[in-house]
């Protein structure tokens, strides 16, 4: 009896440690670390550029948005080369090359005494994005068991959300004291520690699996199209509620949107860490769904409940939808795909971020000037809701193989059988 209780313990302990792979490692740390950094230096710039152009630049409105504009359009060009060169060369010299990029492009704004300069190196900027973003990300999803995955890119997204939250209030910091050049210089040693810890890893370049064909390095992968068009549908909601509640907020009587937006981001932090188990306990398919829902019904609460309350309540349940959503889509995009393929349907797929931000303030601004700033959010929510029924009547990653309960069943099961055969004998 006590033999068997013995047996059952190993077979228990043994079988608990199989069903959790360790996702902390010192190599996902680093990648997570270099990730902070380089996503500090990208928040940086965010108040400093609007700022910087319509001071010393003496630009307006308009040439705002071509300056800021220009980061998307090259990153959204550049995310599928960006994926297939992951495959072929690994993710560490992605990282490298695009946390220099970034740095390189910084430094031009020194010399950027007009906007079409600045225009032209935020361009190069873009650049620099689109090869660190893929390639960092392709290595969050290498070092995470499949089981993992949802986990994974919730920490991996926490660092971007901490970064483009912590950057600008350093920026705003830096500038009031010391100038631009001093914000400048920042951003570019921030991008630089982001180098210098990407240094540190493996080249992490994927070898084809014995039983798949090659991967062909697509520059568009077709696996990441669907989950894209889904991505889209969310971050077009999500990116006009972001450019118009510091004015809607105004329009509501309110003095401010610091509460707003500080709930919002406060939300997407806390899920993404205390929460981050969330994608994969519940599964990536269900919490796509499900994040959808919340995704289009916080924004229909923000139209339709035209009042400070309102707009709170539907912030938070935007948050909730936010959060669970892009670590969820992710995890969900790789699955079955070979590791050879990751980095190209990553490149893929992050595309649509940029087409998000950049078409979802563009066409909502049309909206708000036609029927009021409140319709910004209405029409928001229909494309979330849209984007729902696409996954609906898709079946995305409905049909898909549990690869992870697969793996997590094998393992178990042979860890309960070595424990037995170690009593044995």
């Amino acid at each position: 009896m006590m033999r068997t209780m013995t047996i059952r313990r190993r077979a228990k302990t043994t079988t608990s440690a199989a069903a959790r792979p360790t996702l902390l490692t010192p190599m996902f740390l680093t990648v997570a670390v270099a990730e902070l950094a380089y996503f500090t230096a990208d928040g940086v710039l965010l108040p400093a550029l609007p700022r910087y152009v319509t001071g010393p630049l003496g630009g307006g409105d308009v040439a705002v948005g071509l300056v800021v504009g220009a980061f998307s359009l090259s990153a959204f060009f550049l995310r599928p080369w960006a994926g297939t060169q992951a495959d072929r060369r690994g993710r560490r010299i992605l990282m490298v090359a695009g946390g220099s990029v970034f740095a390189l492009s910084v430094i031009g704004y020194f010399f950027a005494t007009s906007v079409p300069l600045l225009v032209g190196m935020r361009l190069l900027t873009g650049v620099g994005e689109a090869m660190f973003f893929v390639g960092a990300v392709a290595a969050n999803l290498d070092l995470a068991s499949p089981e993992r995955r949802g986990e994974a890119m919730s920490f991996a997204s926490l660092s971007l959300y901490v970064g483009i939250g912590a950057g600008p209030f350093i920026g705003e910091t830096v500038i009031e004291h010391l100038g631009f050049r001093a914000a400048w210089l920042v951003s570019i040693g921030l991008a630089a520690a982001a180098v210098a810890l990407s240094l540190r890893l493996p080249a992490m370049r994927p070898e084809a699996d014995q039983g798949s064909p090659p991967a062909g390095h697509r520059l568009v992968h077709p696996a990441g199209l669907l989950p894209g068009v889904v991505l889209l549908a969310t971050i077009w909601g999500m990116a006009g509620f972001l450019a118009f509640v510091p004015l809607y907020s105004r329009d509501l009587g309110m003095t401010g949107s610091g509460l707003v937006l500080g709930l919002f981001a406060g939300i997407v932090v806390l899920i993404r860490s205390v929460g981050a188990r969330i994608p994969d306990r519940v599964g990536a398919a269900r919490t796509t769904r499900i994040s959808l829902i919340l995704s289009a019904f916080g924004l229909a609460t923000v139209g339709l409940w035209r009042e400070p309350t309102g707009l709170i309540v539907g912030a938070a349940i935007l948050g909730v939808g936010v959060a669970l959503f892009t670590p969820a889509l992710f995890a969900l995009a790789v699955a079955g795909v070979s590791p050879n393929e990751r980095g190209a349907v990553m490149g893929t797929t992050s595309a649509f971020l940029d087409l998000g931000f950049g078409l979802g303030p563009a066409t909502l601004g049309f909206v708000a000037a036609g029927v009021g700033r409140s319709g910004t959010f209405l029409v928001g929510s229909a494309v979330a809701a849209a984007g729902f029924g696409l996954v609906v009547a898709t079946k995305l990653g409905v049909a898909q193989p549990d690869d992870a309960g697969t793996e997590r069943i094998g393992s178990i099961e042979g860890a309960v059988a070595q424990s037995v055969r170690a009593a044995d004998s």
